[in-house]
């Protein structure tokens, strides 16, 4: 009988030959995550370059690489820099609006949906550092949620967050690179930030819109909470049910999707009361 000692030994080169494979396949996907772009392609759509590239480097460095070092502190300035900017701009552009609507305005200009739009618009999210496995899922989804709100979704899509601090902490960078001018920060980003939204476009959040519009009619509004069990909010008018919205990642958004399926919904049951 011939030695079995070359098969086996075949066979065992053949399992150490996969499993070589697999650990290259998930060097590979976990290099997706942490093998940055050139940064200077960065300075190019931002017009913009940086005399400090190391705040370049931070801003793009996402807390889960584990560098000792992320975009956070530069997050900190950059929200705080983008409301000064909004605050002061929209001053000036509309003398007549009060600062309730100024606020609403400016908040809206400066969310975490507007801001990773402006991150996927400009693909500033293909240079960050990070080893977040499932974040370039979300961002693909976010991408493909957001053609059906061109503007702004209220409230109604899972937004990346990390692609909203990106965009903060790239203004941060340029804020501190710039010796603190917000005037050359707001010329930078400027027209990166368009669409802006302006008070023609302005639009009122579904919860709250459906709230004033009934409180018009006189119509009482019920929300049924059947997130823990069906992941989804149900709303009723007059004990009437007249919407549902669902989301298995945020009880928030399935709240804010009832109120805008009920606000679709809300012209045959205010046709019925007026019949």
């Amino acid at each position: 009988m011939k030695s079995l000692e070359p098969l086996l030994n075949l066979q065992h080169l053949c399992v150490n030959e996969k499993a070589n494979d697999s650990s290259v396949e998930s060097t590979q996907k976990t290099e997706l995550f942490t093998t940055p772009l050139s940064l200077d392609e960065v300075e190019v759509i931002l017009g913009y370059e940086f005399k400090n590239k190391q705040l370049l480097e931070e801003a793009f460095t996402h807390a889960s690489l584990g560098e000792g070092f992320s975009n956070e502190r530069l997050e900190y300035v950059g929200d705080s820099v983008l409301n000064l900017l909004f605050t002061k701009e929209q001053y000036f552009e509309y003398p007549d609006l009060s600062p309730g609507v100024l606020t609403r305005l400016r908040a809206a200009n400066v969310d975490s949906d507007k801001l990773a739009r402006v991150a996927v618009k400009h693909g500033f999210h293909r240079f960050l550092r990070h080893k977040k496995p499932l974040l370039e899922d979300q961002i693909r989804q976010f991408s493909e949620e957001i053609q059906r709100f061109p503007l702004h979704s209220n409230g109604l899509v899972d937004v990346p967050k990390a692609l909203a601090d990106l965009v903060e902490s790239i203004i941060g960078a340029v804020f501190i690179d710039c010796n603190s001018s917000i005037d050359i920060v707001w010329k930078v980003f400027k027209d990166l930030l368009e669409p802006i939204i302006r008070r023609e476009t302005l639009k009122i959040h579904p919860v709250t819109q459906l709230y004033e519009m009934c409180q018009k009619k006189n119509l009482k509004v019920k929300f049924v909470d059947l997130w823990k069990e069906s992941t989804t909010f149900d709303v009723f008018v007059d004990d009437q049910f007249v919407g549902r919205g669902s989301c298995s990642l945020k009880k928030e958004i399935a709240h804010n999707r009832a109120a805008k399926d009920a606000l679709d919904n809300i012209v045959r049951i205010l046709d019925k009361k007026d019949t």
